[in-house]
């Protein structure tokens, strides 16, 4: 079995569910928490989800990028969406990431979004769990 080395480990602490709070233990993140729908001021865990893995998918972009000696367009985005679903196995989770890069060649943005979907943590813990689609825009 192989080391793992640890790189960062986030911290929070909620309260209260889907209509509470959630800080982290360094103060840099302090929400509110709304239930989906609803009129309440905070954010939800599925936009909080959804722009973490944009994020971290932009950063793949980015590592697999390199390793093809590509640059990036510095106004390339992810629109990640992420569905509450409710079915007969109770409440699931499915996502779409809308990937846009502007100026690149269509079969160079699939190997790039396909080498990112294969690095990014978040497409490797959801792969399998979730139904996920990575469409290029």
């Amino acid at each position: 079995m192989s080391e793992t080395k640890i790189l960062y480990t986030a911290n929070t602490h909620t309260t209260g569910g889907r209509d509470g709070a959630a800080q982290s233990s360094d103060g840099r993140l302090d929400i509110k928490l709304s239930s989906p729908g609803t009129s309440g001021t905070g954010t939800n865990p599925e936009q909080l989800f959804a722009a973490g893995w944009s994020a971290c998918f932009i950063g793949a972009m980015g590592v697999v990028a390199r390793g093809m000696k590509v640059t990036l367009p510095a106004d390339l985005a992810v629109d990640t969406e992420v569905d509450l679903a409710s079915g007969e196995g109770g409440y699931s989770l499915q996502a779409r990431l809308n990937v846009s890069l502007p100026g690149v060649d269509r079969e160079l943005a699939r190997a790039l979004v396909d080498g990112a979907h294969q690095h990014c943590p978040y497409s490797k813990a959801t792969r399998g769990n979730i139904p996920v689609e990575i469409n290029l825009v």
